[in-house]
């Protein structure tokens, strides 16, 4: 089969990343054989390239945003018919004994493996996966637009969760990429009296946040209206935390929705910053109750992600985009 692999850690721009040959995988017990339709691009994929979330072992096959059909089933595994349209996200297994897996949050499991970082991952024709930990496809979306919610919708409803939203409170949307472009709908359908105002850079994203509903958009440092309730933080930089906090409302909440962040989060004066019982919450990983929660809302609300095609040969340059915030939205591999 072909595959993109990730032989050496180095910089995007060095285009690390290599199309090769090789055999494909075979499906264990319990597990199904997924041919591999597209796959999304996303930061922790950068991450991962630069080092700054270094693989276990190298030469790796990236991806974790993975849209495909059953292949194959390995011994036991009953639950998708081959031909089934099935989804991979970050999550890859988890030990489902630990106190963390038992009270519903595997996301934290010290065992847990994180696809095309711990197991080979979607950036390849074909990947095997436990079928407990693949996700039914919604007939809504076209596998192109399916891609992006494995992640970046699936993380994104996750960082709705815990902002613990109210209707009517305001939200601060930091960074506009392809998470943040389906938060704003979730917000807009959950919580119909609120208003979303949006920091980026990018002239293109705010134009895309004004069609999507939101309230209010400038760029980062800008000074919204009014101050929000509630903010996320997609962004890759340490600044967007500061100005983020800077946004918030007295008794309000920051999630950062980073794995990483490739610049470090400035000194913050405690009275300055984080005084008034500001609060501070981090999203790590995802649960399988995540994504089984949000693609049929996905499909109910009507989200459509942009997205951008790309072929395996196109990986690094896609790659390059994503970094310098060039991507219209949501990037994808097209694998058949």
């Amino acid at each position: 089969m072909k595959a993109v692999v990730l032989p050496r850690i180095a910089p995007i721009e060095d285009k690390p990343l290599r199309e090769v040959e090789m055999p494909a995988p075979q499906p264990g017990t319990g597990e199904i054989l997924v041919k591999v339709s597209v796959c999304g691009l996303c930061h922790t994929d950068l991450d991962e390239i630069e080092g700054r979330l270094e693989p276990p072992a190298l030469p790796v096959v990236l991806g974790h945003q993975v849209v495909g059909s059953v292949a194959e089933r390995g011994a036991g595994a009953t639950r998708y018919e081959v031909g089934d349209r099935v989804g991979v996200t970050w999550l890859f297994s988890s030990c489902g004994a630990c106190a963390f897996c038992r009270t519903g949050r595997e996301n934290l499991c010290e065992q847990a493996r994180w696809t095309g970082k711990d197991a080979p991952g979607g950036y390849a024709e074909f990947m095997v996966v436990g079928e407990d930990f693949a996700q039914a496809i919604p007939v809504a979306f076209s596998d192109s637009q399916a891609a992006p919610l494995l992640c970046a919708g699936v993380i994104g409803y996750r960082a709705v969760r815990l902002g613990e939203i109210s209707d009517g409170q305001t939200i601060g949307l930091f960074g506009f990429g392809a998470s943040a472009h389906i938060v704003i709908q979730i917000v807009r359908h959950q919580f119909p009296h609120s208003d979303v105002f949006v920091f980026t850079r990018s002239g293109h994203h705010r134009e895309l946040a004004r069609r999507l509903g939101a309230a209010w958009t400038g760029g980062p440092g800008d000074t919204p209206p009014a101050r929000v309730d509630k903010a996320i933080d997609f962004t890759p930089v340490g600044e967007a935390v500061r100005d983020a906090l800077v946004a918030l409302h007295r008794g309000g909440r920051l999630v950062i929705n980073a794995i990483r962040k490739t610049t470090p989060i400035p000194e913050l004066a405690y009275h300055e910053y984080l005084w008034d019982e500001k609060e501070i919450k981090s999203v790590a990983n995802v649960t399988r109750r995540d994504a089984a929660e949000f693609l049929p809302l996905a499909a109910q609300i009507g989200i459509r992600p942009t997205v951008e095609q790309f072929g395996p040969r196109q990986a690094n340059e896609a790659l390059v985009l994503m970094k310098r915030g060039k991507l219209k939205a949501a990037g994808v591999l097209v694998f058949a």
